[in-house]
């Protein structure tokens, strides 16, 4: 029988699980084993018990769980102390952050992993299930809105009191992917003026169907600003300065501001200037989801929140996902169950077909080698 092994996460900060008592179970009723490190889901809320009554078994320690894993779940790249205990030929998936984790690459490739990053699933329709990028994203906008709420320190919604009226917040979204619609959302919901920008056209219709107003400088760039999966395409130096023109004038009167905007394995484009959040008011919140690739806001710390000279704060908050660690858990795990499913041949035994579009698009080491052709390019 084809054993799963999930461990405790080791990386600074992380919360999350791989695996839910959920998903234990499903795993076993396609015919896996699972052994879960103790404590393993703590931090997020899923105790020892529900492991071990969904049917899985304990181990004392991450290297007794390794070390017993056809196949290794993970939220984060294995830590060394984790790849050393790994059999030689075992599977391993998870989020390698693989254009910047490129030590724990080479590591799970010396050793003879065959390594899958979930963030390098493609963007079709049958592996919609597996986007864990999408599933994370959605808790990121949502946990966005909150923090920058909490930060800002006044209401979001109008209220009409009989001691006068409290207006109501105004909000701006830049970049409108899964996270960014969820941030619309999330502050519509909670009563704010909301307005949004991004540069791929199709996205000013979902703005508009949340209730929010959309704000682009729409020319010929901007109607070809999109990839074909989707994602958006770095823009010219030109359009960014008709853009940042744009937008100066309205980030001046805004209360939050939210940044989401990320292209895969390049740095965090800069989408607000140092003189922008110059020019916002006293207590206004920045709040930079892109912080991990080094920021869509100009003078955005990691981890830290910075008070500029005119009374603003950009929130530099790493890991979003992980401050709802129950939910993103719960998703995250489900986005794995399902990748899993292809590991399985029709009868339900354990048969890789390497040559599988998703398993081929998220392979990343295999045979004592790194095999991505982005990460070997």
């Amino acid at each position: 029988m084809t054993t799963i092994a999930v461990t405790k996460e080791r990386r600074a900060g992380e919360t999350r699980v791989a695996t839910t008592p959920e998903t234990v179970k499903k795993l076993i009723g396609a015919g896996f084993s699972v052994v879960v490190e103790a404590g393993a889901g703590t931090s997020a809320s899923y105790p020892d018990a529900d492991y071990e009554a969904a049917g899985a078994s304990l181990a004392k320690t991450a290297q007794e769980a390794v070390g017993k894993a056809d196949i290794l779940f993970k939220v984060r790249a294995p830590v060394d102390e984790e790849i050393a205990a790994l059999k030689s030929g075992a599977i391993v998936v998870a989020s390698l952050n693989a254009y910047v984790e490129k030590d724990a690459l080479k590591a799970l490739a010396a050793k003879g992993a065959t390594a899958f990053a979930m963030e390098f699933v493609p963007r079709i329709t049958r592996a919609q299930v597996m986007d864990v990028l999408s599933s994370q994203a959605n808790l990121a906008g949502y946990r966005a809105v909150i923090e920058g709420a909490e930060a800002y320190g006044k209401a979001l919604p109008m209220m009409m009191t009989a001691a006068g009226t409290v207006a109501a917040a105004k909000v701006f979204v830049m970049g409108v992917g899964v996270a960014g619609l969820q941030a619309i959302a999330t502050a519509r919901r909670l009563g704010a003026v909301v307005t949004a920008t991004d540069v791929r056209p199709a996205t000013k219709e979902q703005v508009e169907s949340l209730g929010a107003k959309f704000l682009a400088v729409e020319d010929e760039e901007f109607k070809n600003a999109q990839t074909a999966g989707g994602y958006a395409k770095e823009m010219s130096a030109e359009y960014q300065a008709k853009q940042a023109e744009l937008v100066s004038s309205h980030i001046a009167k805004q209360d939050i501001v939210i940044t989401t905007a990320l292209i895969p394995g390049r740095p965090a484009p800069k989408l607000v200037s140092a003189a922008q959040v110059a020019s916002m008011k006293p207590g206004s919140v920045l709040v930079d989801l892109a912080i991990e690739q080094g920021g869509n806001v100009e003078g955005a710390k990691l981890d830290e929140v910075v008070t500029t000279a005119n009374g603003a704060k950009i929130l530099g908050k790493s890991n979003l996902p992980g401050r709802i660690a129950a939910d993103a858990s719960a998703l995250y795990a489900r986005n794995l169950f399902a990748f899993a499913g292809l590991f399985l041949d029709k009868e339900g035994k354990f048969a890789p077909d390497y040559e599988d579009e998703i398993l081929k698009a998220a392979l990343v080491t295999q045979g004592g080698a790194i095999v991505h052709p982005n990460l070997t390019a």
